[in-house]
């Protein structure tokens, strides 16, 4: 296989393009980053952090896996989450999942798809926990996306109970967790106005969580 030159070249025209625009923002950024958010989100190529929200590099830090999960047991995940709130000292964390996810898809569909299987039991176990309230739900898509928003309720719940997040607020370290779903069909995120910024917000939140009623978004519609 051949060199993959046209991106090569894609990156001279980015890289030229932003010096013409910012001549001192590569030296700048250089030196250190200092972003304020931390991204946890899905790996699908459709959504990109930085584009999505409209900020440059060295403004977000960003983990992605396959449906934006956060699992206790995961040291990349965890590694990630200590160094953004213990060296960047960021003040935001972002929990972002997206409808038409096809990690949710493939934890609902109750079909073998291999290894992912295994990584994708969480979500399986979500649905299993509000099955009464998903199967209220007659319509398949909406059931889906109802799916996709407890999926990022229950790793916000995650990432709130992690000790790096729990030493922070217990040195009084400013720190909000935040769940939003992006919507593929038109590029808007849905806040779902399930954020905590202390071990009180996160009570009340799985008790939201745990209520028969659907979580809801703002911003934009549902889907």
């Amino acid at each position: 296989m051949g060199k993959l030159e046209h991106l090569l070249a894609n990156n001279r025209r980015w890289s030229a393009d932003i010096t013409e625009k910012e001549p001192n923002f590569f030296p700048e950024l250089a030196k250190q980053q200092a972003p304020e958010y931390l991204w946890i989100g899905c790996s699908d190529s459709r959504v990109s952090a930085n584009t999505i929200v409209g900020l440059m590099p060295g403004e977000v830090f960003v983990h992605r896996n396959i449906a934006n999960l956060v699992v206790h047991t995961d040291m990349n995940c965890l590694s990630v989450l200590q160094f953004a709130v213990d060296v960047l000292k960021v003040k935001h964390i972002i929990i972002s999942g997206h409808y038409g996810c096809g990690g949710v898809q493939a934890a609902l569909d109750e079909k073998r798809h291999g290894l992912i299987d295994n990584w994708l039991r969480q979500i399986g176990d979500t649905a299993t926990l509000h099955a009464d309230k998903l199967a209220n739900i007659a319509d398949t898509d909406e059931r889906l996306n109802e799916l996709c928003r407890l999926n990022v309720a229950e790793q916000v719940l995650n990432v709130a109970e992690t000790t790096v997040v729990q030493d922070a607020w217990n040195r009084g370290q400013e720190l909000c967790i935040h769940g939003w779903v992006y919507g593929l069909k038109d590029g808007r995120i849905r806040d779902l106005e399930f954020s905590a910024h202390d071990q009180n917000g996160v009570d009340s939140l799985r008790t939201r969580l745990h209520s028969s009623d659907k979580l809801h978004t703002t911003g934009a519609a549902s889907n």
